[in-house]
């Protein structure tokens, strides 16, 4: 059961944007982030909130002039002439024509008193997003973020994640990375037969010289042409303090790779809520059992409390049977969503990926193989069918190590 033909069409169009807010009163700049974070456009707030040069020039800032116009003219004057694209809106306590003239010609965009009503400037947002993705349209593709979310352990999230990068790889040969969120644990790398040499700690702890070239050192290859940038081989990192480095590294990767999926385990943690803001798709993996739903039922109600993008969210149902108990319509009525995608159950399939280090998607003509292909043709919008698998084809193995 689909809910859209095509994901890319109908829900992610647009890349992350970056933004700052410039003001010194700490709960303005709280109020902001969330208003920020709770459009329908992911938008990753930079930690530094002063109109100084960023490591990554910022789609959009918010400039406080409510209480000292002239530092506020100043502010937006410095930002118009660091980043000549960045789109300034200007926040103020009144509707005075002769302060909205002065931020006019200082260099702002948008007008707001405050507090700002959320629906203009969620507006103004999503208009900010459709220029620069204008803009880039003659460039490059804008990217893609894919968070996938288990509802519990093993309910089969790191085998989808990896199986839809491994796809995505294959068929758009566009840069591709898979990134494991889940601190020591994380078995994306274990799946995938390969040994990494860096993890993403070494990342987000060297984000001052994140280039391309750096990065090309921090990733592990694999033949499919997917990049991998392995889990933390520590217990407690990534962890809170991390978060706003995991926020950045995701705003870097954007840039550099057509695709980005996460691995971001079964538990909103700080750097999790980081990966969930800067998703452009939330896969949120249950299975059809009771334990599954009520975690989802959890996870998808605390989404809507952090202001995440619950709109974003798409629910995988995993390991499906026609005999199980709880059926689809039951799931879809309990999480209030419809089933985006379904796999069937095949422990022997998987299994077998699993102890092989070969992803279904390279090496097995298995039926849920060609689930994963149709799967992942839907989030790149292509209307291609897959091939049928070959009569009589029984060659073994697959998915390096999934959790199926």
């Amino acid at each position: 059961m689909d809910a859209c033909p095509s994901l890319r069409s109908c829900l992610y169009t647009m890349s992350q944007l970056a933004a700052i807010v410039v003001s010194r009163d700490e709960e303005f700049r709280r109020q902001l982030g969330r208003l920020l974070r709770t459009g329908g456009v992911p938008v990753g707030v930079l930690e530094d909130a002063r109109a100084e040069p960023q490591a990554i020039a910022p789609d959009l800032a918010l400039v406080d002039i409510r209480g000292d116009a002239p530092s506020g003219m100043a502010a937006i004057e410095q930002l118009r002439s660091t980043y000549t694209n960045v789109a300034i809106f200007a926040v103020a306590t009144s509707t005075d024509p002769e302060l909205i003239l002065q931020a006019m010609r200082a260099g702002a965009n948008e007008f707001f008193t405050w507090p700002p009503a959320e629906e203009a400037f969620h507006g103004a947002v999503r208009r900010t997003a459709a220029r620069r993705e204008s803009a880039q349209a003659s460039a490059r593709p804008p990217s893609t973020t894919l968070v996938f979310f288990g509802a519990k352990g093993g309910a089969g999230t790191t085998t989808i994640a990896v199986n839809c990068s491994v796809e995505l790889a294959r068929l758009t040969r566009r840069p591709t990375i898979i990134v494991d969120l889940k601190p020591c644990l994380g078995e994306v790398s274990l799946f995938l037969g390969v040994r990494p040499r860096f993890t993403v700690l070494d990342a987000i702890e060297n984000l001052h010289r994140l280039d391309h070239d750096f990065l090309r050192e921090l990733v592990v290859r694999h033949k499919s042409g997917l990049e991998i940038l392995a889990a933390s081989e520590q217990f407690d990192r990534p962890n809170g303090q991390d978060a706003g480095a995991v926020e950045e590294l995701f705003r870097v990767l954007a840039r550099s790779h057509d695709f980005v999926v996460v691995d971001a385990g079964n538990s909103i943690n700080a750097c999790a809520l980081a990966a969930l803001y800067a998703a452009d798709a939330i896969f949120l993996v249950t299975n059809p059992d009771v334990p599954s739903v009520r975690n989802a039922q959890r996870l998808v109600e605390r989404v809507r409390q952090l202001g995440a993008g619950a709109e974003r969210i798409r629910i995988i149902l995993n390991r499906f049977a026609e005999t199980l108990m709880i059926g689809p319509r039951q799931i879809e009525t309990a999480l209030g969503y419809s089933i985006h995608h379904t796999f069937s159950s095949d422990y022997k399939t998987v299994s077998t990926a699993l102890n092989s280090g070969v992803p279904l998607a390279l090496a097995n003509h298995s039926d849920l193989s060609a689930q994963f292909d149709r799967f992942t043709r839907q989030i790149i919008g292509s209307d291609e069918e897959p091939p049928a698998p070959p009569a009589g084809d029984k060659r073994r193995g697959l998915f390096g190590r999934l959790s199926f």
